[in-house]
């Protein structure tokens, strides 16, 4: 696909209805993604075919080897990609998004990179860089300076590798030429990402120049955000279904649910493109939502995806068809997480979570629980272990959350309940399955990982629940222990219920 080829597409296919060549840069993206291609990328390209935002344009950068491919792809196709949205009744609408008109692939091209976020028509530098990648500890959340790759970043003249070097001597060169900064808007899955990104940016610049750090403590304007829109890992029937569907070539493109919901913080004093008029939602505390959205969406994937990769599933909506598993969640919802929330304005929390059920179930988006299973250090320290350590210190309930966790170490053994090996993604891999593989004869090994869990081992209450949980589940299984959970009998049959060893749903 390419912008010559765009117009040859199949009738239904949505095209940009603007002039790419009036566009100008004012967005660099670090961590092009689907994620960030099914939710900012697809908000300016709808501004942009209002006639709004022309001069907010997005030059994406890619930091890491594996980004290489993006940059060939994304070459050739003129940095134009397909968006299918995937609705629960089989409807299928596609649109061909036009609001990236630059991609530079930071270990070739790094001086360009730091002149085009120091150039003043930067205005925003957006990141969705995952949660592991600001760098910090996951129990004090202080930046860790001392990460091999932030050491070298340090060392002065250095041609930077991270995203902390290259926005930092983008604002160095601002600061210098008298040019106002730009904003820093973290729209990844942090409890408080725009005070983390806050934290770990001022500390890294802090490290390399002191003025310097105090000049962007002073000057830089780092917006909290809440982003939300299930978008699965692009697969090779999905590169197939488009050209079969569409008419197009297109080696990336991106399928993604019907929902989105983007909550910003309105802090850029740059300016911003007026995002609300493409459904975004500007508040003045994103807090209420992030948390729901985080001790909901988020901690209840985490819920559903080891009890049901343990279950003999490998694609979310067959799990969420599993009533103990649905069951569960909303078990889990109302009874842990929700307590733990402020009210959020202009949201029925009741209806949100029977919300996320339909979503997580919706067929055709076919998101895999391996994708889910993935990064588990990253995720669980911080979406699920908040909700923990709040019902501890409000005497509330935990069994859900502990067997949560349970049935993360237990699938981190790396084999499963039919003695196959388990695949485990994860960047702690190594030390993870080691200690899991442990805790036949010590059931608390794994929960003792400080870096993780701080001092959850040491409350008798939560280590009581995990234990109870992850005996169950070397005994008799995920799904008779969800049984337990849910208070079922064991080997009493749920209504309607299909166990997927006796179905097609397992894969």
């Amino acid at each position: 696909m390419s912008a010559s080829t765009v117009d040859e597409a199949n009738d239904g296919v949505g095209r940009p209805e603007f002039d790419r060549s009036d566009l100008s840069v004012g967005i660099v993206h670090v961590g092009v993604g689907g994620f960030h291609r099914a939710h900012m990328a697809m908000c300016v390209d709808s501004l942009m075919s209002q006639g709004l935002a022309l001069d907010w344009a997005i030059c994406g950068v890619g930091l890491l080897e594996s980004d290489r491919r993006i940059k060939t792809i994304f070459d050739a196709q003129d940095c134009l990609y397909t968006l299918t949205v995937k609705h629960p009744d089989g409807r299928e609408e596609s649109t061909v998004i036009g609001s990236i008109v630059d991609y530079l692939f930071a270990p070739d091209e790094p001086e360009a990179v730091i002149e085009r976020m120091a150039h003043p028509g930067t205005r925003i530098v957006s990141l969705t860089i995952t949660e592991g990648g600001y760098n910090f500890d996951r129990v004090t959340g202080e930046f860790d300076a001392t990460a091999p790759a932030v050491v070298s970043d340090l060392v002065p003249g250095a041609v930077p590798t991270t995203v902390f070097g290259y926005v930092t001597e983008a604002l160095r060169r601002r600061r210098d030429r008298g040019i106002p900064a730009f904003t820093v808007l973290s729209c990844d899955n942090i409890q408080g990402n725009g005070h983390m990104a806050a934290r770990v940016f001022t500390a890294f610049a802090e490290l390399k120049d002191p003025a310097l750090g105090a000049w962007v403590r002073e000057n830089v304007s780092f917006p909290n955000s809440m982003v939300d829109r299930i978008t699965p890992v692009t697969s090779a029937e999905d590169v197939a279904s488009t050209e079969r569907r569409l008419g197009l070539k297109d080696e990336w493109p991106v399928v993604c649910e019907p929902f989105f919901q983007w909550v910003i913080e309105d802090d850029f004093p740059l300016g911003r493109p007026p995002v609300e008029r493409a459904g975004a939602q500007l508040v003045g505390d994103v807090e209420p939502y992030e948390l729901m959205k985080l001790r909901l969406l988020n901690a209840s994937h985490q819920g559903l995806c080891y009890f049901g990769y343990l279950s003999g599933y490998r694609l979310v909506h067959d799990a969420l068809a599993d009533p103990l598993i649905e069951t569960f969640l909303l078990a889990y919802m109302d009874r842990e997480a929700t307590p733990t929330l402020r009210p959020v304005p202009g949201v029925d929390l009741d209806k949100y979570k029977h919300t996320l059920i339909e979503r997580f179930s919706n067929p055709f988006v076919r998101d895999t629980i391996a994708r889910l299973c993935a990064e588990s250090s990253d995720r669980i320290p911080k979406w699920l272990v908040p909700v923990i350590r709040e019902q501890l210190d409000a005497g509330g309930e935990v069994a859900l959350s502990a067997a949560i966790v349970a049935s993360w170490a237990r699938y981190a053994e790396a084999i499963d309940e039919q003695g196959e090996p388990i695949t485990v993604v994860d960047p702690l891999r190594d030390e993870l399955v080691a200690i899991a593989q442990t805790q036949h004869d010590d059931p608390l090994a794994f929960i003792r990982n400080r870096a993780l869990f701080g001092d959850l081992a040491e409350n008798a209450r939560f280590a009581d629940a995990y234990s109870r949980a992850l005996h169950s589940l070397h005994t008799v299984g995920a799904h008779e222990t969800l049984r337990t959970l849910i208070g079922a009998p064991i080997g009493a049959s749920t209504p309607d219920e299909v166990h997927p060893n006796e179905s097609e749903k397992k894969l």
